[in-house]
């Protein structure tokens, strides 16, 4: 599972095998090792409610889904989810969750990137 911080956003993309595992078992987790015996978890778990949301818990975020959208998710036609949620002082966390697909074009944000080395 991927996962893309920025600004107000959270996005997670998610491989074939874990959209079928959140399908199945709930949930999908992955951690990034910061330094010895710290980690940042990050989760995409399906629950009991109407829309996306997300939580923070120290170094935990979560992201729930409904578990009812999740409900065969692997095998149709569904990109993702997308929602908002109140993150304080007028501000909005902007969710994002969907499939990991193979690049098929070029990005259209090109030229506000750093050049690639090797060209």
């Amino acid at each position: 599972m991927k996962l893309r911080i920025h600004d107000d956003s959270i996005r997670l993309r998610l491989t074939q095998v874990e959209v079928r595992r959140l399908a199945e078992a709930g949930e999908v987790r992955a951690e990034t090792h910061v330094a010895p015996g710290s980690a940042l978890v990050y989760r995409l778990r399906a629950a009991d409610r109407a829309d996306l949301g997300a939580a923070l818990d120290g170094a935990e975020v979560t992201v729930f889904v409904p578990a009812a959208w999740v409900e065969g998710w692997p095998d149709d036609e569904r990109v993702g989810f997308e929602g908002t949620q109140d993150a304080g002082d007028g501000r909005r966390l902007a969710l994002l969750v969907e499939k990991d697909f193979d690049c098929l074009h070029r990005r259209s944000d090109k030229a506000t990137r750093s050049p690639a080395p090797d060209a």
